[in-house]
Order: C-alpha cells, then structure tokens, then sequence
C-alpha cells in the first residue's frame, strides 16, 4: 500500500530530485536526521488548519488535505 500525502507538504529533501514517496519514506539504516516539514500553501511548520505539519498527521482527515 502506498501512503498518500498531502499535496502541500513539503521536506528540504524534495529538491534533491526525490520522488514524495522517497522522500517521505522511512529510513531503516538508522543513518538519517529527523526531517523539517513544512505546508506549501502557508509556508510555515503549522498547516492552514493551525495545526502542526508532519509527513505522519497530514492526512485525508484533515480539512485542508489535497490529494
């Protein structure tokens, strides 16, 4: 199953040519730095519903997901 993330979210490591699914993904080397995540539409940590961004809260049951 593939996860399905919001349209607006946004990690520094999507401009390193990454698909979102690898960029999104979870490393299991143990080898990586936590992410900053961050919504497109108000370019801040917090999302349009004034709640936080994170690849694992912003989901479909949210009001401001776009697929």
């Amino acid at each position: 199953m593939n996860p399905i993330f919001c349209k607006h979210l946004r990690t520094k490591i999507m401009f390193t040519g990454t698909t979102p699914e690898e960029a999104f993904a979870d490393k299991e080397d143990g080898q990586t730095t936590p992410c900053h995540f961050w919504c497109n539409l108000t370019q801040t940590a917090v999302g349009v519903d004034d709640r936080p961004v994170h690849k694992n809260v912003c989901q479909p049951s949210r009001s401001c997901f776009e697929e």
